[in-house]
């Protein structure tokens, strides 16, 4: 059974990110969201450190009681330890080509037919 933000944010997203605040302004609700550690049985056989955070990003989300819906990502720097060489996990909660979730973006395209 799903509780709390599941709820509300997009399939998987609580997986790889956290809340760490929720702001209203107006019309708009802001979920500050930060990307979670990684484990070590997501990538079993190489060691990362991170190196923190890439500037924030701005995802639109469907509304929530008639209030506009804006998920503010951040999303951590990781480093392979050994190579040096940058790592991000891959996700695919943005639709291509545009700053809305995958499910937002199917929906409004819908409308539009």
């Amino acid at each position: 059974m799903k509780t709390g933000y599941e709820l509300l944010l997009p399939q998987g997203m609580t997986d790889y990110f956290e809340v760490v605040e929720v702001e209203e302004t107006g019309k708009i609700i802001i979920l500050h969201l930060e990307e979670k550690s990684l484990s070590p049985s997501e990538v079993p056989d190489r060691s990362f450190i991170s190196k923190g955070f890439y500037p924030a990003v701005d995802i639109h989300d469907f509304p929530i009681r008639d209030k506009g819906c804006i998920l503010r990502v951040r999303r951590r720097r990781w480093q392979d330890k050994q190579t040096g060489d940058p790592y991000m996990r891959d996700w695919a909660v943005i639709a291509d080509g545009t700053r809305l979730t995958r499910e937002f973006a199917a929906f409004l395209k819908e409308l539009s037919r």
